[in-house]
């Protein structure tokens, strides 16, 4: 991957469907994160087909799935199949994988691996859904084979459109992606990189004050179209968090052509586009020095 020749670097896609055909969602929520999301074109686009989507944009994007597994009774789309289609298609796709916390020992074991045998640079973490707080102690083991191999660590935070007009959210509860609690993961692991996904409704500011304070937290700026960006997260984007904010669409419910035409509207120095757009998930990601 040249990051040179690319436009901008989405830092949050999710892979959705196996191979097989299974979804990571159940087909209730599914169905409620794409009236959600007003979700627009295909839904549920396989691997080879987002490498597809995202190469005749000329951008790169960091693809994931989400194991909660233990939570949901869902299997997750395997990590597996996520970095081999992205080793299949380097120029474009970046593999992070999932573990579910739930997993214990054999699920550092598994990190571990991933990491060592399938290249992968990151794992996504979302809390509500897979029913932790960040900073209990269960998931730790995970936190030290993320620093230690130098890979990355994203966390879902704010409220989630998993759920959202499901009786009872179908289960999942918000309390678990405050922000703050991964403000305990930074303190204690002063070498791990991390980003906060998405505009943090409705802890914007406590996400704010934790990048600010943690030298290794990021914000990605993803599942949100930038017109209902919070007026302070504009504005830290714009100063103190220049180099620390990063462009992310949550694809395929909220496609990069929609978030990158509303961000055009948004006061962004010019200087910061982009660093937002691509400069600091190169960085951040290893992909220059």
């Amino acid at each position: 991957m040249d990051p040179e020749k690319l436009t901008a670097i989405d830092v949050h896609t999710h892979a959705e469907v196996s191979s097989r055909g299974d979804a990571s969602l159940s087909a209730e929520l599914g169905a409620a994160s794409e009236a959600y999301f007003k979700v627009e074109g295909n839904r549920k686009p396989t691997l080879p087909e987002m490498a597809a989507y995202y190469r005749a944009r000329n951008m790169a994007a960091v693809v994931f799935t989400v194991d909660a597994e233990h939570a949901t009774g869902t299997p997750p789309v395997p990590n597996e199949e996520v970095a081999e289609a992205a080793a299949a298609n380097p120029d474009v796709l970046i593999p992070f994988a999932s573990v579910d916390p739930f997993r214990g020992r054999a699920g550092v074991a598994r990190a571990r691996r991933l990491v060592e045998e399938y290249g992968v640079r990151g794992f996504k973490f979302h809390p509500s859904i897979q029913g932790f707080h960040p900073n209990d102690r269960m998931a730790y083991g995970l936190y030290e084979v993320i620093e230690e191999t130098g890979t990355v660590a994203l966390f879902h935070t704010g409220q989630t459109g998993i759920g959202a007009g499901v009786p009872g959210g179908g289960g999942i509860r918000l309390k678990y992606s405050n922000p703050m609690d991964v403000d305990d993961v930074a303190a204690d692991f002063p070498h791990l990189k991390i980003i906060l996904a998405h505009p943090s409704f409705p802890w914007q500011d406590e996400a704010l004050a934790v990048a600010t304070h943690k030298p290794g937290v990021h914000i990605d700026l993803s599942g949100w179209s930038p017109k209902y960006f919070p007026p302070q997260l504009v504005h830290y984007a714009n100063t103190l968090l220049q180099d620390k904010v990063l462009f992310g669409s949550d694809y395929p419910v909220l496609t990069p052509d929609r978030w990158l035409a509303d961000f055009d509207k948004l006061p962004v120095k010019e200087s910061v586009k982009p660093k937002i757009l691509k400069s600091n998930a190169a960085r951040l990601l290893g992909l220059t020095s």
